[in-house]
């Protein structure tokens, strides 16, 4: 922790000191010049856009020189989604893979960055990266709530090189509720309660905001927050055992900040969050047979799986206005994330001399008949003492860090600039403490008959340490916007191995150390043709970190993207073009992906061409044919057409025997969602409709064998909300109305069902 205040001091005194010039300049310059400002600013209110921001609103993303969405509050609570899959149907050009159906365990990429864990994509809470260890194991195994997001930031193109590690696909932020809410800065109150199909409920409550200090011209703030979340869960276990899960997330805020209107404002915030969870989840699917007959069944040989996370999460920010238009944020942060998935791993061979992967025997069960039998407990079935291998992951994660931003904002003739300049301090790690459980299969119970020994499975340190400096200048005259950036990070990688007969963590059995040093440039460029057509274009070098202990190269790519916008009042529209030219594509064997490698190794895909075609639009109806009430429609279409182009083998179990022309697995060509609803004011009704298009579970070229096959399939969800009174709402939805039947994906084992049709009815409160 020394360490932590010791560098948070240095690195907010070394902008300090890097912004007296420029406080200089911009104090001279406003005097003879009227700074451009951002949207949602006035000439008596000059603040800079929020520093740990990625996009801020609508209007600013359409002004971003590159692909940028921003989801409202308002937004998210129309359908009141739990599940951040079904949130991001509405930013293009971002793929998901669905794994449980409820959102706990998220695997998100963008413009073919590989959804794994989303482990492609820099993840972030109020501007903060929040994987439990983003540069030495960036898999998502704890992610945020998106019931508590007060909204949703997505930026792509050469935006993405800001925030890093990982800037080939984009950027993901989650803002969450500010004190005082997202309607104001008064002591305010926000309750929500809500039940529905296999027992869900979720309560979800808010109580906080400022009060002036007396005559100090300082005002306090303190906000508590506890979302509460559990389902009993659309799946049956075979010996009737629970499928369900638990999650309490809690935030708690206190913060300190000048009283609007001062002349120089200041703010420091204290942030602390926890979330636990518990949840009878699996990786172990079905057979393509099971699957057309049962499709929401469980074997009884995932009896045991169950997962438990502690998260935990402190951050403090302050921030200073050194002079109008000129801001200088600090932010210290920790998170600390404890994960044990007690889980199958694989299943006796028939010879009894070693193991069978879970994968390996739900793909060809037919060569497996005994294997099958203990994966189903299949009546009367007895098997030998040492039938199934459970696998106890034991994970401890811990990152912290400081990262300080200087915006400005000044004039030099006839150039309007919005300067920003960024440092970050990160360290990170990984601790494997892992063990393997014996069990043997009694008439559809799984009896345990050898524990195994804590570290003698797993027992290893992966660690991370980075510096990442920034600077991006956004210059504006007359129509013509450039944004040129530059990033530049220094990545020191280790790995550390420790004997597991008998485990030890005295003396190391291998210390592997590696070094990652890496300048990445981005330049957007907007022109505007008129008031309502703006041309947008840029390109940025793409950038992902190999992990500790890794002997592949960097991934990397040159990204490149151009389109249009246009807006009119009621109605909008943008269309982008992209293409990721990748150098090297980097695939990691995680559990989650089918295993059959080793776990953390990594593989080169050599080169790789992503091309694709992003595409919004949104009208009012109703507001342009003056029709007294509102018709919103939307549209968001996503095209992606991807492409290996080196040919190789590969133990990585999607890619597996890849030649040149093969496509990726898991990225759906066609990716539509349609939305419509009725506005009257007091009451509202919406629909949206998701279709996507078939694809892959391993790469490969021409008809998709049915046991590689995610087939398409289209999703319809109802919504309606009621304002009772200013203060009350009644609300209910119905996801998948249709009760389409629909298999999501082969990873990590076996065929895996889609959240069938699901009710949701409740109340908001706003006091």
């Amino acid at each position: 922790m020394t360490r932590l205040l010791t560098t948070t001091a240095a690195l907010a005194l070394t902008l300090a000191a890097a912004a007296a010039p420029a406080v200089v300049q911009a104090q001279t310059q406003a005097r003879t010049a009227t700074p451009v400002l951002l949207a949602g600013a006035s000439a008596e209110d000059p603040t800079v856009l929020d520093p740990i921001t990625v996009v801020g609103s609508r209007q600013q993303a359409r002004a971003l020189g590159g692909a940028a969405t921003y989801l409202d509050l308002e937004t998210l609570r129309t359908f009141d989604y739990t599940d951040v899959h079904r949130v991001l149907r509405l930013v293009p050009g971002v793929v998901i893979q669905d794994e449980e159906g409820f959102g706990l365990r998220p695997n998100i990429g963008i413009r073919g960055s590989g959804t794994d864990r989303s482990a492609r994509v820099a993840m972030m809470e109020d501007g903060v990266l929040i994987a439990p260890a983003p540069y030495s194991a960036p898999a998502a195994y704890y992610f945020p709530r998106i019931a508590r997001m007060t909204g949703v930031e997505v930026v792509k193109g050469p935006g993405a090189i800001k925030y890093g590690p990982l800037t080939v696909g984009g950027a993901i932020n989650f803002t969450s509720t500010p004190i005082g809410g997202a309607e104001g800065d008064d002591l305010s109150g926000y309750l929500s309660l809500s039940g529905g199909s296999f027992g869900a409920f979720r309560g979800h409550g808010v109580l906080g905001g400022w009060s002036d200090l007396g005559d100090s011209g300082w005002q306090f703030g303190a906000q508590a927050e506890w979302l509460r979340e559990q389902s009993d869960g659309f799946k049956e276990l075979d010996n009737g055992g629970p499928t369900g899960f638990d999650i309490d997330d809690r935030v708690f805020k206190l913060g300190l900040r000048t009283a609007p209107g001062a002349a120089r404002a200041q703010s420091l915030v204290f942030k602390y969050q926890e979330l636990d969870e518990h949840s009878d989840e699996t990786y172990l699917g079905l057979t393509l047979d099971d699957f057309a007959a049962t499709p929401y069944r469980r074997y009884a040989g995932s009896q045991v799986d169950a997962m438990d996370v502690d998260h935990r999460t402190l951050q403090l920010t302050w921030s200073l206005d050194l002079s109008p238009g000129l801001n200088l944020t600090t932010t210290a942060y920790r998170n600390e994330t404890t994960r044990a998935w007690y889980k199958l791993n694989d299943v006796r061979n028939t010879a009894g001399t070693g193991w069978v992967g879970i994968s390996s025997v739900l793909d060809n069960p037919a060569a497996f008949p005994t294997q099958m039998a203990i994966l189903r407990g299949d009546p009367g079935f007895v098997s030998g003492p040492q039938a199934l291998r459970v696998r106890n992951n034991n994970r401890v994660y811990e990152s912290e860090g400081i990262q300080s931003v200087l915006t400005a904002r000044f004039s030099t003739g006839a150039l309007a600039h919005q300067l920003e300049v960024s440092a970050r301090w990160h360290t990170d790690s990984e601790d494997r403490f892992q063990r393997d459980d014996v069990y043997r299969m009694d008439d559809g119970d799984m009896i345990l008959t050898t524990r195994g020994v804590d570290g003698a499975q797993d027992n290893r340190v992966g660690e991370a340490e980075a510096w990442a400096f920034f600077v991006r200048d956004v210059i504006t005259v007359d129509r013509l916007t450039v944004t040129p950036g530059l990033r530049y990070e220094t990545i020191d990688l280790t790995r550390t191995n420790y004997p597991t007969n008998p485990p030890s963590r005295t003396t190391p059995t291998r210390v592997i150390e590696s070094n990652v040093d890496v300048w990445l440039p981005g330049l957007g460029l907007t022109y505007d043709l008129t008031d309502e057509v703006r041309l947008v274009a840029g390109a940025h070098r793409g950038f992902a970190n190999p992990g500790p202990g890794s002997t592949v190269d960097p991934e990397t790519s040159w990204n490149y993207e151009a389109g249009v916008r246009f807006d009119r009042g009621a109605l909008s529209f943008e269309a982008i073009g992209y293409l990721n030219a990748y150098d090297n594509l980097l695939g990691t064997c995680t559990a989650s992906t089918g295993g059959g490698c080793t776990i953390g190794d990594q593989f080169s895909g050599g080169e790789v061409r992503v091309a694709g075609l992003e595409v919004t639009g949104a009208w009012d109806a109703g507001d342009a044919m003056g029709l007294g009430f509102g018709v919103p429609l939307s549209l968001v279409y996503t095209l992606t057409d991807a492409e290996f182009r080196t040919s190789f083998t590969s133990a990585y179990e999607p890619w597996g025997n890849v030649t040149s022309g093969d496509a990726l697995p898991y990225l759906p060509r066609h990716q539509l969602t349609l939305r419509g609803g009725l506005d009257f004011g007091d009451w509202r009704v919406n629909a949206a409709v998701n279709r996507v298009s078939d694809a892959r579970a391993v790469a490969g070229s021409g008809p998709i064998p049915d046991g590689e096959r995610i087939e398409a399939r289209t999703l319809l969800d109802l919504a309606a909300d009621w304002d009772v009174t200013a203060s009350a709402t009644l609300f209910a939805s119905v996801q998948n109305v249709t009760d389409e039947v629909h298999n999501v994906g082969f990873s990590p084992s076996g065929a895996r069902p889609g959240t069938p049709r699901l009710a949701t009815a409740g109340i908001r409160l706003k006091f």
